[in-house]
């Protein structure tokens, strides 16, 4: 067993769940959506991002775009969150929250396609 792997395979999952637990919930409720969640979601996320360097594979390099479009999606989300709790006078209403959430699921489907790859990768893999 590589450590590697599993730290890689760790992270790549953790990303995902992190996110989906964001993720769930009427879209334009704030209560039912933690901005620490989001936040451990974007760390994870860069975390998972940097393991992905350094894969000279076709399939690497897929999954370094997922993590990337992952990552730009919820830095995009926390910074809507920011701006709307910070800056605009409306706060965090229904219509910032819907777009906060919106930014949080294209970023799960990245991460989803992230882990059905890591799936595919591990079940096609010979010892040899």
């Amino acid at each position: 067993m590589s450590l590697e792997k599993v730290v890689f395979g760790f992270f790549v999952l953790l990303a995902a769940t992190l996110n989906f637990g964001f993720f769930l919930g009427d879209i334009s409720d704030p209560a039912l959506h933690n901005v620490y969640e989001l936040f451990a979601a974007v760390v994870v996320s860069l975390i998972a991002t940097v393991l992905k360097f350094g894969d000279r594979t076709q399939i690497g390099a897929v999954h370094l775009a997922t993590s990337l479009v992952a990552d730009l999606q919820l830095i995009a989300a926390a910074l809507m969150w920011a701006y709307a709790t910070q800056i605009s006078s409306a706060g965090l209403d229904a219509e910032a929250m819907a777009g906060v959430v919106s930014l949080s699921g294209g970023a799960l489907l990245a991460n989803l396609v992230s882990v059905a790859l890591l799936v595919i990768e591990t079940t096609t893999f010979h010892r040899r």
